[in-house]
């Protein structure tokens, strides 16, 4: 991989390059096409190559928590959290429905037990049984608060949160006010259909620019890493 901006390069350390600055820190990773689409047939690994797969990887060994919705969850089948370079980010996962299958992936194939973020008009009879495979956090009362949910991850210690999707949890983020930064991969693809972007949800008409940190290079694809105006 080669660093286009700032001051480009052909070996690029890209450990250094995507260090996550101290303190509390909400990171999105997101892929797209050229178009704007966040998916190609409901999943992201049609855009993405292996340049892309390593950054993955890379961005939760820097991560505490990766936080993600459940319908991102369920689609793209995730499990738990798991060793990747001796360290294991835990897997915290949003939901109002708490809509799980106990046995999937998420709550078998891992090392810690998922946290799941939930809000208090929540049903009580899933509450109650994934509170037994699970950290359970009540956060907000008829919707989950993210602002919340991030304090009371941080109370756990995962202060460091790298959130993989959706685009309404993405969306939801960021017009809280609460996004650092965002980690985008721009496919070199023309999807067409109806795929959504990396955003959905009810935003402000006017949200706050992004500084751009560096381009990267690898295969036709750009790796943009942007952080809020607020940093």
């Amino acid at each position: 991989m080669r660093r286009l901006t700032p001051d480009p390069t052909e070996d690029v350390d890209l450990r250094a390059a995507y260090a996550v600055p101290e303190g509390r820190h909400v990171r999105a990773n997101f892929v797209a096409s050229l178009d704007g689409a966040s998916t190609v047939d409901g999943k992201s690994a049609p855009l993405s190559n292996d340049a892309d797969r390593a950054l993955f990887q890379l961005l939760r060994t820097l991560a505490d928590a990766v936080l993600v919705g459940a319908g991102t969850a369920r689609a793209e089948n995730y499990g738990g959290a798991r060793q990747v370079d001796g360290h294991a980010p835990v897997i915290a996962v949003v939901s109002r429905s708490l809509d799980f299958d106990p046995s999937s992936r998420l709550f078998g194939d891992t090392t810690r037990p998922p946290v799941i973020v939930t809000c208090a008009a929540s049903p009580e009879q899933p509450r109650a049984q994934l509170s037994d495979i699970a950290d359970l956090v009540v956060a907000g009362e008829e919707q989950v608060d993210l602002a919340l949910a991030l304090d009371a991850l941080a109370e756990r210690g995962l202060r460091r949160v790298l959130c993989e999707g959706g685009p309404h949890l993405l969306g939801s983020l960021a017009s809280a006010g609460l996004l650092d930064e965002l980690c985008l991969t721009l496919a070199p693809v023309i999807a067409g259909g109806n795929a959504g972007r990396i955003v959905a949800g009810y935003l402000p008409t006017v949200v706050e620019p992004m500084r751009l940190q560096h381009v990267l290079e690898d295969d036709d694809h750009l790796f943009l890493r942007l952080s809020t105006a607020k940093d």
